[in-house]
């Protein structure tokens, strides 16, 4: 009796071992956001044909899976694998362009398909999670003061190959995610302010002259037509309602229609009666919005933050550099993801095709941004340790 009670006694106990590791304020925030998306993507699933819960949950499954996997994988042998992270981070952001596994969908590229199964997937979303642990991986060995220029511009060259190639998808708002997390882990490396300043002062410099040209440049101008369009409308939304600008003015009519408590599930009437493009991915926020009204986005944001503050909270208790700099990455990519996102629905910021974590349909995204949560959850177990 004593034998059997021990026995099973035992599994709880290692149950309680699995879970101890487990940050409680990021995982509070990833279950919620998980069950909001749920509950948003069901709700569009009503009326938008594209829209599969049944597929949603899958990837969530996966995604579930693949953050217990990292949870369970120490974080700290990823510290000295810079090379093979960066070989594999080259070849997720060219695989889209490959011939014979290059998948566009909705006319926009950046998916591959593999053959003879069909499954389709957006390798450059795993892309985000591989760079940072890959400019982490680098920026970590200097132990958080860069003295160095060369030491500083090779860092910043090791990110722009990344960034460069997908560009050539074309991607920009993947490739935005991409710069600006590998850029703030190099900063938490402890370059020169100097430095910073400098890049900074280049980059917009190279942004205006990007600007100028694709505005004037006539065939000779850098950017795409369409994101030359979504310029001028985050420029004037009311410039161009019936065409360029029509998605954002269908964005704003939606959040403006769900007032304080929302029309319900099922009752968004922008997206279910087809007013309201991509309302399950790019434009989810509008489509939350209006179902569940300010409450509810109110609601979803400060989800956001608890997984935001929680995971620079465990970077400010982690002893590693590396684990510190592993989580500073991935609280920016959620944070710029977030504000891009929702930004866009409220002509706050430019149109892009960068997806609302946990809540747009796909499940390349929700696989990454599960995934991520396991690495910082493995960052959380082993943060009293050095390393």
């Amino acid at each position: 009796m004593n034998m059997q009670g021990n026995a099973t006694g035992g599994v709880p106990g290692r149950v309680r071992a699995f879970v101890s590791g487990f940050d409680k304020p990021v995982l509070l925030a990833t279950f919620g956001l998980l069950a909001y998306g749920l509950v948003v993507i069901y709700s569009a699933s009503l009326t938008i044909a594209d829209a599969s819960l049944p597929r949603q949950a899958l990837g969530v499954l996966l995604g579930l899976v693949a953050m217990g996997v990292f949870y369970r994988y120490d974080y700290r042998r990823l510290r000295d694998m810079a090379k093979p992270l960066f070989v594999i981070d080259c070849i997720l952001m060219i695989l889209p362009i490959v011939p014979g596994l290059s998948y566009a969908s909705h006319g926009m590229s950046g998916w591959i398909q593999i053959p003879g199964i069909g499954l389709t997937m957006q390798t450059s979303e795993l892309g985000k999670p591989i760079t940072i642990l890959l400019m982490a991986s680098l920026a970590s060995r200097y132990g958080g003061t860069i003295d160095r220029l060369g030491d500083y511009l090779k860092l910043c060259a090791v990110l722009a190959v990344p960034f460069g190639l997908i560009l050539l998808q074309p991607d920009l708002g993947t490739g935005l995610v991409i710069l600006l997390s590998g850029a703030v882990v190099i900063v938490f490396a402890g370059p020169r302010r100097s430095w910073v300043i400098a890049t900074l002062a280049i980059i917009a410099a190279l942004v205006v002259g990007i600007v100028v040209n694709s505005l004037y440049g006539g065939s000779h101008a850098l950017l795409q037509q369409y994101q030359v369009n979504r310029l001028l409308v985050f420029m004037n939304p009311s410039a161009d309602t019936s065409g360029s600008g029509y998605n954002l003015q269908q964005s704003l009519i939606a959040v403006g229609s769900g007032g304080v408590l929302g029309k319900g599930i099922g009752n968004a009437t922008q997206a279910g009666m087809g007013f309201l493009p991509e309302a399950h991915t790019d434009f989810v926020f509008a489509l939350q919005a209006e179902e569940f009204g300010f409450v509810g986005s109110a609601l979803l944001i400060g989800l956001f933050a608890l997984l935001v503050i929680g995971t620079i909270r465990v970077a400010m208790r982690c002893e590693s550099l590396f684990g510190q700099l592993v989580c500073v990455g991935i609280a920016v990519m959620w944070t710029f993801q977030t504000f891009e996102n929702i930004g866009m629905c409220l002509s706050l910021m430019p149109i892009t095709g960068i997806p609302l974590p946990f809540i747009s349909y796909g499940s390349s995204s929700m696989v990454t941004q599960l995934l991520t949560v396991g690495l910082v959850h493995s960052v959380a177990a082993h943060q009293t340790k050095a390393g």
